[in-house]
């Protein structure tokens, strides 16, 4: 016999109540009571198939309601980030890094633009290593050019959860791999003064991957920091 846990968790609600009805009328188990009102609705099949059934939709919907949820969260971030962006009005920056391949020579790209709308873009070559590496060199090299041109605060835009969520991470939190770029990291922001960083999806950072690329390009402008 199936358990009654099992039998519980497919049960609908008016079913669940169905039973306990009959189970008080009839003087039974509960679980008999159940199994009785579940075969009923099982109709031809066998119970084992029915229950088997509602658990497989039962999971299908979870599945569903998890992507649909995923969505208004991606689409609720996107927005956010837009609404960020545009009502910004002090110093900016974008960052990202290339891995090519991943391990492999590391291109950073970022763009900097000051509250007047003066442009700085970087894109250069930074040795080797991995892709979360790229990202934050890349960091540093945004931040290092907000600093030299005196800016006292900025809104950072990136989109490597990796690198933001770790230099955000409390101390002997992070990764340990990347302790001496956080450490950096938060150094350059310490001394700019008040800097967020902002994470953005890919296609909303498209001016600094292509300078992270181009820092990888023989035929690029790799080297450039202006």
């Amino acid at each position: 016999m199936i358990a009654f846990e099992e039998l519980l968790a497919v049960a609908y609600k008016k079913e669940r109540m169905l039973s306990r009805r009959l189970a008080k009328g009839a003087a039974i188990a509960e679980h008999a009571a159940l199994v009785r009102t579940l075969e009923k609705a099982a109709g031809e099949q066998s119970l084992r198939d029915f229950v088997d059934a509602r658990r497989a939709a039962q999971t299908r919907n979870a599945d569903a309601q998890r992507s649909r949820e995923m969505r208004r969260a991606e689409r609720a971030s996107r927005a956010k980030a837009r609404t960020t962006e545009a009502e910004t009005s002090g110093w900016r920056g974008w960052f990202d890094g290339s891995a090519l391949p991943n391990p492999g020579r590391l291109g950073m790209g970022g763009v900097v633009i000051g509250p007047a709308g003066e442009t700085f873009e970087i894109s250069v070559a930074a040795g080797t290593g991995d892709s979360s590496a790229a990202e934050y060199l890349a960091l540093i090299a945004v931040l290092e050019a907000a600093l030299r041109e005196g800016a006292a605060d900025a809104v950072i835009y990136g989109d490597s959860r990796v690198v933001i969520d770790d230099v955000s991470a409390p101390d002997g939190a992070g990764i340990r791999s990347l302790a001496h770029h956080a450490a950096r990291a938060r150094a350059l922001m310490a001394q700019i003064g008040d800097v967020r960083l902002q994470w953005i999806p890919r296609a909303r950072n498209g001016r600094a991957d292509a300078l992270s690329r181009q820092a990888l390009d023989p035929a690029g402008a790799s080297g450039k920091a202006a």
